[in-house]
């Protein structure tokens, strides 16, 4: 009989989805069913931490458990009902500039004798994981963001969990903002792709939503709401990402020094519409930063269900040596992309998916109004 040793790490902001992967990736690699099938029994190492975990390991002690972990069926029974990740995680980057750690990363892994490595991750640990799978490294993909910016994959774990965080919490504001006629800016996260706050003001009923793909004027905002109050709105919900900017400015920092994958914190948008409301319209205006609240929580069902699904595919990749994959969602089915593919960023299309005009969700979807203007 044949034997193969996984490795599977999570990298970068929690969510919930990874756990229920984690655990499916794992039941799927022990199956005795597989091992009949293909002849080989597998073996899962979980990694601690990430990449930092592959740094700090000290492969001769990889039973302490300290940076490593071996996982087995009645260890993972339950993960899948906790957000999360069981194996920690971190924003840790081996090929950081200042600080090149990857040489050591890919010896770790040779020492710990893994045949392939399972990654979870979004833009910067899957990055990662495509540059070790061209040293060498036998690397597989699994998407994992909350802001869905991965390209070659309609959904990305933590997801739809982090978008009923949001809506629960717009609920929670409506009352307090229509007992105080009050605005409420929330801000969400989203530094580069709106989909986060389009989708979560489009479930909870958001009045106006700002994303990072169209830049707003402060002035329209204004008039949108002044518009909303003469047609007799008693409170407003607003809805900004983090990264969203007005026209001719930039993106508000709450942090101007860099992570380690070059990252600047961002924060503080949120503040910034509502101080323009206030002074543009003499309306009381409040903003909430909803932050990591929007990662945390137990996983939905369908974060539970996904997490199934890409953490089986994740082992049939790798049962098949099928190397440098990332599996995806397209159409509605489970299938996989080059992760080179994954890393190109997946944007909210403002021509299609976007009211312009209103700063908000789409009011025409069947329609095409250019074809109709004059004809009702």
């Amino acid at each position: 009989m044949n034997k193969s040793r996984i490795g599977i790490l999570t990298g970068g902001g929690d969510c919930a989805g990874l756990n229920p992967a984690i655990k499916w990736a794992v039941k799927t690699a022990l199956d005795r069913r597989l091992t009949q099938e293909c002849g080989t029994e597998f073996e899962v190492i979980g990694i601690r931490n990430g990449w930092q975990g592959l740094i700090t390991v000290d492969p001769s002690k990889m039973e302490n458990g300290k940076y490593t972990v071996t996982l087995n069926e009645a260890m993972v029974r339950t993960w899948d009902r906790l957000g999360g990740t069981y194996l920690g995680s971190s924003r840790t980057n081996p090929y950081n500039p200042e600080n090149d750690c990857s040489r050591l990363v890919m010896d770790n892994i040779a020492k710990l004798g893994l045949e392939a490595l399972i990654c979870i991750g979004g833009e910067d640990t899957l990055g990662v994981a495509y540059k070790l799978g061209q040293a060498g490294v036998n690397v597989v993909g699994i998407p994992k963001t909350i802001d869905k910016d991965l390209s070659g994959t309609e959904y990305t774990l933590g997801f739809e969990t982090a978008l009923n965080v949001i809506t629960n919490a717009v609920d929670s504001l409506r009352t307090t903002a229509g007992s105080h006629e009050r605005i409420f800016v929330i801000e969400t996260m989203g530094r580069h792709a709106g989909w986060l706050a389009l989708e979560g003001g489009e479930s909870s009923g958001a009045f106006i939503i700002l994303i990072p793909e169209c830049d707003f004027s402060m002035n329209k905002v204004n008039d949108l709401v002044l518009e909303g109050r003469s047609l007799g709105a008693r409170y407003d919900i607003i809805l900004v990402a983090e990264g969203a900017k007005p026209v001719g400015g930039t993106e508000i920092l709450k942090d101007e020094a860099p992570d380690s994958f070059g990252h600047k914190y961002l924060g503080g948008i949120g503040e910034y519409v509502a101080r323009g409301i206030r002074k543009g319209t003499g309306l009381e205006t409040r903003s909430l930063t909803l932050g990591h609240l929007q990662r945390g929580g137990d996983p939905c069902a369908y974060d539970r269900r996904m997490g199934r699904y890409f953490g089986i595919a994740a082992v049939d990749l790798v049962v098949a040596r099928d190397y440098g994959k990332m599996v995806s969602m397209k159409n509605g089915e489970i299938t996989t992309v080059p992760i080179k593919e994954a890393l190109k960023p997946s944007l909210v299309n403002i021509k299609t998916q976007y009211d312009t005009e209103r700063y908000s969700g789409r009011r025409a979807i069947l329609r095409v109004r250019r074809k109709i203007r004059g004809q009702c």
